[in-house]
């Protein structure tokens, strides 16, 4: 009789799903995403984070989500604020991306550090809008959804600005520019 390993069915699962994790990360790598940063202000104070997961979810009325990490403190500093700000940073912004990625700042000051940009006061009850950023939009929440390691907030735009400036992307774990290109041609 020969010998065979005997493997507990939690252990497969455990190396299946730890498998199905790693080929899902590498996945969503390919695809290219804006990058943002979710900023609010309020009674919970003021916080900002670094995220790449946004979308647009209705014009009528206009709504947006962003997907945060339950680990930041962004998450649970927007439920209670009640309000939070999308900042779709422009190329020259990936000073900023690290800074509210937690990486470092620009003159070696803490990660997270507002004092890192400029910041405009569009009014007294709405959180930071960055200057020069590739467009801005100002909520307020409409929902907030548990969803795996993220909390996803669905917020009402109440302002949206927009800019001229160019869009910073982030794909395979870089930054990129998105360029215009005429299709069927190759670069």
């Amino acid at each position: 009789m020969a010998n065979h390993a005997i493997v507990p069915i939690s252990d497969i699962n455990e190396d299946r799903a730890a498998s199905n994790r790693m080929a899902f990360v590498a996945a969503m790598r390919c695809a290219p995403t804006a990058v943002s940063v979710v900023t609010t202000d309020g009674s919970a104070g003021r916080f900002g984070v670094t995220v790449s997961a946004i979308a647009s979810v209705s014009a009528d009325p206009p709504m947006l989500l962003a997907c945060i990490n339950r680990r930041s403190p962004v998450g649970a500093a927007v439920k209670q604020n009640q309000k939070f700000t999308v900042n779709l940073l422009s190329e020259q912004q990936t000073n900023i991306a690290d800074c509210f990625a937690g990486r470092f700042s620009v003159d070696g000051g803490p990660a997270f550090d507002f004092g890192q940009a400029e910041w405009a006061d569009d009014a007294a009850d709405l959180p930071p809008r960055l200057e020069g950023a590739c467009a801005s939009f100002h909520c307020d929440v409409e929902q907030i959804h548990d969803a795996g390691t993220h909390v996803i907030l669905i917020g009402r735009v109440v302002l949206a600005v927009s800019g001229s400036e160019p869009p910073l992307a982030y794909v395979r774990q870089n930054y990129a520019r998105v360029m215009n290109f005429k299709p069927g041609l190759a670069a």
